[in-house]
């Protein structure tokens, strides 16, 4: 039986939310390979009725059903990433995904990172999500600390469409500021978000930072809340999906309940057979202006979704 459908499932993954930290012993490291043990992660924006995490519209627009946010699936790697790089991740790691393939409520995923030489301060491994079955939910890279190497979204190459070749985002440009802004994770919030968290960890309750962590998809929260406040509201009648999302702590990491002026920037356009969309940068400063986390994300529009489309 899909566990979307099977109430014991809901059971145990909303008792488990609040048990703590991840087994470590459940972690697998065959071949140089670290994976993490089966999770299932939840749709918390099913009732969001219009978007692509709602049943109804998921399904006309041709997918299987309401889609987990990719933000969500980055929570499979805090314990990974901890246990690999210690809590300096989190003050100076990286985590740089791409999405191929949506997964649909509480279908069973793993994470894994390949595991980084010995004897480096700094470096960056592969990392990805693969469904139980082996379908392949998200890839790219984390780090700690400044490696060499290019992570996986910086160094993919950005599209070069102009304005007046796209119909959703047409008035969108390249250099388009994000308007600056003040942005806070609250302690509500995040109360609501440990219900259903797919990975709980104790530094989302305490931490030596002086607060709660914010959880990995919390990030996401907190640059890309500000990036639609500012741009959606040029983007009329469309269903819009994350493609690809880069979290940096630079001074990290993001603690709960503290306030953030947090602004960015597009930086590219593009055009894909079933979506346009558009890169944009983002970033985090304290009360003090240091600089303590950035995002790169790609936003994607359904062209199928937009009257603009319709024959």
């Amino acid at each position: 039986m899909d566990d979307e459908g099977d109430p014991r499932m809901r059971a145990r993954h909303s008792t488990r939310g609040m048990e703590g930290n991840t087994d470590m012993a459940e972690m697998q490291t065959h071949a140089a390979i670290k994976t993490g043990p089966i999770r299932h992660s939840v749709n918390g924006s099913s009732n969001a009725k219009g978007s692509i995490h709602d049943d109804a519209t998921a399904t006309k627009l041709g997918l299987r059903g309401g889609t987990v946010a990719g933000s969500i699936h980055m929570d499979l790697f805090g314990p990974l990433l901890l246990e690999m790089f210690g809590d300096r991740w989190w003050q100076t790691g990286n985590l740089s995904l791409n999405f191929k393939n949506a997964t649909t409520d509480r279908e069973p995923v793993r994470a894994s990172l390949t595991v980084p030489p010995s004897g480096g301060a700094d470096a960056q491994v592969d990392a990805w999500v693969d469904r139980e079955d082996g379908m392949r939910v998200a890839e790219g890279t984390a780090a700690v600390g400044h490696p060499d190497a290019e992570s996986a979204l910086t160094r993919k190459p950005l599209p070069a469409v102009e304005p007046g070749q796209l119909r959703i985002l047409s008035s969108l440009s390249a250099g388009m500021a994000i308007e600056p802004a003040t942005a806070v994770y609250s302690e509500e919030t995040l109360k609501s978000y440990m219900e259903r968290i797919t990975e709980p960890m104790d530094i989302h309750q305490s931490s030596r930072w002086g607060g709660a962590v914010v959880p990995l998809a919390g990030y996401v929260n907190v640059f890309h809340g500000q990036a639609l406040t500012s741009v959606r509201r040029q983007i009329k009648d469309v269903v819009g999906l994350f493609g690809a999302i880069e979290i940096r702590n630079v001074n990290g990491p993001l603690i709960v309940g503290r306030e953030y002026r947090t602004g960015g920037e597009i930086i590219a356009l593009g055009d894909s057979p079933k979506t346009e969309y558009f890169w944009y940068e983002a970033w985090a400063d304290d009360a003090d202006g240091r600089r303590i986390a950035e995002q790169r994300m790609q936003l994607r529009f359904m062209k199928a979704s937009s009257p603009l489309y319709q024959q």
